[in-house]
């Protein structure tokens, strides 16, 4: 299945893919807090309808 890009033409589908919620916020990089690290990765909310991807 091919889907249109605006900016590159005709793209091959396994091109485009899901990553997640985008409004999740990430802890700081240098942060040595497993516990924010572990929710940030696993705890996911499983919301109905429209949010924002990445």
């Amino acid at each position: 299945m091919l889907i249109t890009c605006p900016y590159c033409g005709p793209r091959d589908v396994i091109e485009f893919t899901y990553q997640g919620d985008g409004n999740r916020e990430r802890p700081q990089p240098a942060s040595q807090d497993l516990d924010a690290w572990n929710a940030y990765v696993y705890d996911r909310l499983n919301p109905a309808g429209d949010h924002n991807e990445i």
